[in-house]
């Protein structure tokens, strides 16, 4: 005897190929990864915090424009990534880097901690109080950055930019890169009433 099979509702047939060709939700590109460069500083400096602009035991703030820099880490699924140390090192305002090799050390603003990191929150942001850097010889304006997770499994050094500066367009680093890669390390600028904001997003994966 042939068994006759119970018709499936209407609007499961309808429903149930399209479940089965939804694509994949796209995943965001990488950000670039950038050499270190050679002034990542060779011992921490005692005060190594997200506000940059003022050093333990100094009297005076940093000299420069203030610069609210901050973003958010994310994977390559857009989810974001809590726990993330964020490392920034950077020149102070007359381009001079904190480390012995820099020729002019002895002319660095003391009153700039040249280095910084934290830690992303629940919702992957982080944030640091700094100044925009100055003029490095041979260099656009840049701040270095380095994010790495707890486990070490997720690693990126790299390097974020300004849009206005005019010296990107001369810059040996970022001509290396392809022009949607130089974009992904564009910081967003917007006006602060203490300077300025930069805003640059990073993904990791």
């Amino acid at each position: 005897m042939r068994l006759i099979r119970p018709a499936l509702p209407r609007r499961l047939i309808l429903a149930t190929p399209a479940l089965l060709i939804r694509p994949a939700a796209a995943e965001a590109p990488r950000t670039p990864a950038q050499m270190e460069g050679p002034y990542f500083p060779r011992a921490i400096p005692a005060d190594a915090d997200a506000d940059l602009m003022r050093v333990a035991g100094q009297p005076r703030e940093a000299r420069g424009q203030p610069l609210l820099f901050e973003g958010v880490v994310r994977g390559r699924d857009g989810a974001a990534l809590p726990g993330i140390t964020v490392q920034i090192w950077q020149a102070d305002a007359e381009g001079i880097y904190l480390h012995p090799s820099d020729p002019r050390l002895a002319q660095r603003d003391a009153g700039f901690q040249g280095y910084g990191r934290t830690v992303t929150d629940a919702a992957g942001r982080y944030a640091f109080r700094t100044i925009r850097p100055g003029l490095y010889p041979g260099r656009t304006p840049h701040i270095h950055l380095r994010a790495t997770s707890a486990d070490g499994r997720l690693n990126l050094t790299t390097q974020a930019y300004f849009p206005d500066s005019p010296q990107n367009a001369n810059d040996f680093l970022l001509a290396r890169l392809p022009a949607e890669s130089r974009a992904l390390l564009m910081t967003r600028l917007t006006a602060m009433d203490s300077g300025q904001r930069a805003t640059l997003d990073i993904v990791l994966g």
